[in-house]
């Protein structure tokens, strides 16, 4: 297993783990004092808790490698991977709206505040060193999937922040609304948060470009065909980013009176500057073409998609 993979299957394992013990602090910490916000905390750490074991699972999934009924792996888990867990916030955010509103109607009664701002503190502080944790990992190894969990677990921290300072005002002020104030808050906080999941997960499955990406590849091919060492033109790029693979095809123009021998060689060597620009893994596809008679080529395959010309597909 790769040395990057180890660091973030270490960190989501962590996660996991620790995720499960700041459960157990807030569980304990409603159960003290009847607080609304406090059980809003708690939900949102249940739906956490859920979704880094799936996030997990999709990691793992992520690493097999390809076979013969998935040719291109199974990397593109991370987006459903996300997805998945952009949605369970989604829905726990409507549950918070959905306890907010019954202890509107039922009158909000909360005990205990020392003992549960003590316990809600801890978790606090647990979960904004293990977020801090596994974003960077997320980041220095490229993992949008740590990357996603870390933000969640971040997610997480500012939400007890304002549950604790919330139950403290509570605590001095007499203010008991105040908890359900705080608890619609805290619920549309965290369903932003789940939408901008659910959109890098649609992104990803919709193959939007990665304009990062392709800034690149597009900086390496403009250069080389200005210096004309390599090549006449180029054409037909495209390319798409799923785990740590980008998946890059284009065509390639080369002189005329060049043999099939020499085009490649000089396309393997593209094809390893292309692949040195990108932070990523690449699988490059590189069509050659030769330079005076390529586009006719093109056209023996014209109507061969009934439904969309040749260009316009490509």
């Amino acid at each position: 297993m790769k040395k990057h993979n180890k660091a973030v299957r270490r960190a989501l394992l962590i996660s996991l783990s620790v995720s499960l013990i700041s459960l157990s602090i807030k569980l304990a910490a409603f159960f003290t004092t009847h607080s609304v916000a406090a059980l809003s905390d708690a939900a949102e750490s249940v739906v956490h808790v859920f979704a880094v074991a799936f996030v997990v699972y999709g990691y793992y999934l992520s690493l097999r490698p390809a076979d013969e009924k998935h040719p291109f792996g199974y990397e593109r888990i991370e987006f459903l991977s996300v997805g998945a867990e952009g949605s369970i916030i989604i829905a726990a955010g409507f549950t918070i709206l959905y306890q907010t509103v019954m202890s509107m109607i039922s009158g909000a009664e909360i005990q205990n505040m020392e003992t549960g701002i003590g316990m809600l503190a801890a978790a606090t502080g647990i979960n904004a060193i293990l977020g801090t944790y596994v974003l960077r990992v997320g980041r220095r190894e490229k993992s949008m999937i740590a990357v996603s969990n870390g933000k969640h677990t971040l997610t997480d921290v500012w939400t007890s922040v304002g549950v604790v300072t919330v139950l403290v005002l509570i605590h001095f002020t007499g203010w008991v609304f105040m908890d359900i104030v705080v608890s619609f808050a805290v619920a549309i906080y965290i369903m932003w948060e789940a939408y901008k999941l659910l959109r890098y997960s649609l992104r990803g499955i919709m193959d939007v470009r990665d304009p990062e990406a392709d800034k690149a590849l597009r900086n390496i091919l403009q250069k080389e065909k200005e210096k004309g060492e390599l090549f006449v033109d180029w054409h037909h790029l495209r390319h798409r980013t799923s785990g740590n693979t980008t998946w890059v095809q284009l065509h390639l123009v080369f002189p005329d009176g060049m043999s099939l021998k020499e085009s490649h060689e000089k396309a393997t060597v593209v094809e390893r500057m292309m692949i040195d620009a990108l932070d990523s893994d690449a699988v490059i596809n590189i069509h050659l073409e030769p330079h005076e008679s390529h586009e006719s080529a093109h056209k023996i395959l014209e109507g061969a998609n009934k439904r969309t010309s040749l260009k316009d597909y490509i």
